[in-house]
């Protein structure tokens, strides 16, 4: 890991805010911390935790990772550094400029790399389909038909219910012939 640099970190801080024309107040309340704390943090008296470079650089419209970079909590990568520390530089532009530019060059590095990581995940994704044993067509055309023991259970709930209903068919007509009096009457011995 690379060393903390407080003393160059909180001087660039300052360069950024007096850049965008940002009072140390306003930024102490854009960034959600107090003033006499930010003042020790440009001084190089404090040494500021990785959330609060990023309320700063966030306050300061720039990219947090430029931030840590500069405080030294990460290490500048080849060429992706080249492009930040060549917009910072250069004199031709304005500091919201600069922020755009910046801005702009992280979200597409987030879109690239959430793309890779997507990529990367399909992937893996296929590997694990591509070793997985397919279902032989017999094996998936008997598994969309009811095995014979299902079929026989159908069969027999189907003729229940049949003799059930013709049970109750049969017990309706009786109990309507006896109220009619049409039906069977009882002999009478005698």
């Amino acid at each position: 890991m690379a060393q903390l640099h407080v003393r160059e970190l909180g001087e660039y801080i300052r360069e950024q805010r007096n850049g965008a024309e940002i009072s140390l107040r306003q930024l102490a309340r854009l960034a959600g911390v107090s003033n006499p704390y930010l003042s020790q943090i440009e001084r190089g008296l404090r040494k500021p935790s990785a959330e609060i470079l990023q309320q700063i650089a966030k306050a300061l419209r720039i990219s947090a990772e430029a931030l840590y970079v500069q405080a030294g909590i990460l290490e500048a990568r080849e060429g992706h550094t080249d492009v930040l520390g060549a917009v910072v530089r250069d004199p031709a532009l304005s500091e919201r400029q600069k922020q755009v530019l910046l801005e702009v060059y992280e979200s597409f590095r987030k879109e690239n790399d959430a793309k890779a990581e997507t990529a990367a995940v399909e992937a893996a994704t296929t590997a694990v389909q591509a070793r997985k044993p397919t279902r032989r067509p017999r094996a998936a055309a008997k598994a969309a038909t009811p095995s014979g023991a299902a079929a026989q259970r159908s069969a027999s709930t189907t003729a229940r219910t049949a003799k059930a209903a013709a049970r109750r068919t049969k017990s309706t007509a009786a109990r309507r012939a006896k109220s009619d009096g049409s039906g069977p009457t009882p002999t009478s011995a005698g």
